[in-house]
């Protein structure tokens, strides 16, 4: 199936590793042009050169929670290419601990990282898109089920999922679409960092991947080419849904 992203311009943040990069290798795959983004200029240029196609990848250092950031990168893509058709919108995750743990300080740093940051720039690019263009947020299995020691997670990301269903509705008519994805265990460095946690990591990953109907960890390229798709016109018609990528983990519908 052709996905129709020969030469369409994506914005794919925190790109330089796990689920963005995955996500960027796909988008590229696929022939579109990519403005990719990390923290430093050195992750960037590296994610750049593994990718491995520089005529049609741009790398910008760039964090989410900067107020600046959001503008830089809608203004990179359009200067580079001239166009922008969609924004892959990942962030870092956020402290690990529980609520009574965790500090006003790391939810205030959290806030403005994973929730507004996020926020700010899908509202920036939001203007620039045409019809057809889209907007895909990556968030956790925490929008639906909270995860033991992940507090900060299970706090915001359930919202940020709402906002994106309500930006859904505010750019439908538009034709331009919203969709939030749920990871849960994917073999990333955040995914080893959270089993290093448990006592015994080992067991923890048994006991995870025990939890999960397919009785493994996914992918990170069996996360990106679901984001490839969501973001392609072959998903013309899907918006403002929830879309678990998580091996069945999710109890619910």
């Amino acid at each position: 199936m052709d996905l129709g992203l020969q030469d369409r311009v994506y914005v794919v943040t925190a790109a330089t590793r796990g689920l963005g990069y995955a996500t960027a290798e796909q988008l590229l795959a696929e022939g579109a042009r990519l403005v990719v983004t990390g923290r430093s200029t050195e992750s960037v240029e590296d994610a750049v050169a593994r990718l491995g196609d520089p005529a049609r990848v741009v790398g910008l250092a760039a964090d989410n929670g900067d107020p600046a950031t959001a503008q830089a990168l809608v203004d990179t893509a359009v200067a580079a290419f001239a166009r922008l058709d969609g924004v892959l919108i990942s962030v870092g995750g956020p402290p690990a601990g529980g609520v009574r743990e965790v500090t006003d300080d790391q939810w205030r740093d959290a806030f403005e990282s994973v929730f507004l940051g996020a926020i700010r720039i899908a509202r920036t690019a939001a203007p620039v898109l045409e019809a057809g263009g889209a907007i895909a947020f990556v968030l956790s299995g925490s929008v639906r089920e909270p995860i033991a020691g992940l507090a900060v997670s299970n706090g915001l990301r359930p919202g940020l999922a709402m906002a994106a269903k309500t930006l859904a509705n505010e750019l439908g008519p538009r034709g331009i679409r919203v969709v939030s994805l749920l990871p849960a265990r994917i073999e990333t460095e955040r995914v080893a960092h959270l089993d290093s946690l448990a006592p015994d990591p080992a067991a923890a990953r048994v006991a995870a991947q025990a939890a999960i109907p397919l009785r493994r960890y996914g992918e990170p390229a069996e996360f990106g080419r679901v984001a490839a798709f969501v973001l392609s016109p072959a998903a013309g018609y899907l918006t403002g849904l929830t879309l678990p990528v998580d091996g069945g983990a999710l109890h619910g519908l």
